[in-house]
């Protein structure tokens, strides 16, 4: 990498508390040198030369991943998202949500203000993303959610061909 060492950049992100997702792509292929860039904080390594496929399938693979697990709270409106107490709050006051509402609304205020399809948030709240999409459950979700939301600074968007988007109002 021209300017620093890979290992470094990535060094720097995590000790700046960057929540990017970070894969490395590098010829340095010994165990050592793999378990020196997952211990400086890269999320996943992978070797040149590569399969090009491969490399799309870890990119997916991270995107799927909920970013700054132990980060902090996550503000959006006046809902506040505690990542570490899984808990979502309105003004202070906890938002009563179902496991899936949680992670729904999770995604959404994660990716604010970018539009989520329908494929993510399947994947992010159905332990088989197949289930939702074949049916109105996303709907259904996305509904009870909209009615749990009024007074919060915030809406769900629906984005038409293209998903949803939080809005703050």
């Amino acid at each position: 990498m021209p300017g620093a060492p890979g290992i470094d950049v990535v060094a720097w992100a995590r000790r700046h508390d960057r929540p990017t997702a970070l894969l490395m792509l590098t010829a340095r292929d010994a165990p050592p040198d793999r378990i020196r860039g997952l211990d400086a904080g890269a999320d996943d390594y992978l070797v040149k030369p590569f399969d090009f496929g491969e490399l799309l399938a870890r990119i997916r693979a991270l995107q799927r991943r909920p970013r700054g697990v132990d980060a902090p709270v996550v503000q959006r409106g006046v809902l506040a998202l505690d990542p570490v107490r899984r808990e979502i709050t309105t003004e202070g006051r906890p938002l009563s949500l179902t496991a899936t509402e949680y992670r729904i609304l999770e995604l959404l205020m994660r990716r604010s203000p970018a539009v989520v399809d329908r494929k993510a948030i399947a994947e992010h709240a159905w332990q088989d993303e197949t289930d939702p999409l074949g049916s109105n459950a996303i709907d259904v979700q996305l509904s009870r959610l909209r009615a749990k939301l009024p007074g919060a600074g915030v809406r769900i968007v629906t984005v038409r061909g293209a998903g949803y988007r939080l809005e703050e109002t």
